[in-house]
C-alpha cells in the first residue's frame, strides 16, 4: 500500500524531525524525500514550496507545520 504521506526534508532540520516524530508516535506511515538529492528538491520547487518540511498529505500540501491541520486531515 502506498503511503498517503510524504514529506519533503532536509539534514539538520528540527521542523523535520519533530513532524517525523509526531507521525510516528501516532503510527502514521509516510515516505521521507530528503532534498540533498535534485529529484527530491527539484519536486518540492514543483509545488512552490522553498522550506522544509513540506508535507504532502492525502492530495493536500502543507508549507509548514499545522498539526491541527494534521489531525484533522488524518483524523487524529
Amino acid at each position: 500500500m502506498t503511503s498517503e504521506v510524504t514529506i519533503y526534508t532536509q539534514d539538520n532540520c528540527p521542523l523535520c524531525a519533530f513532524i517525523k516524530n509526531y507521525l510516528s508516535e501516532h503510527n502514521v506511515d509516510y515516505v521521507e524525500k530528503n532534498i540533498k538529492h535534485s529529484q527530491f528538491r527539484n519536486e518540492m520547487i514543483d509545488y512552490d514550496a522553498y522550506a522544509t518540511p513540506f508535507i504532502l498529505l492525502k492530495g493536500e500540501t502543507i508549507y509548514n507545520v499545522d498539526i491541527d491541520k494534521l489531525n484533522t486531515i488524518l483524523n487524529l
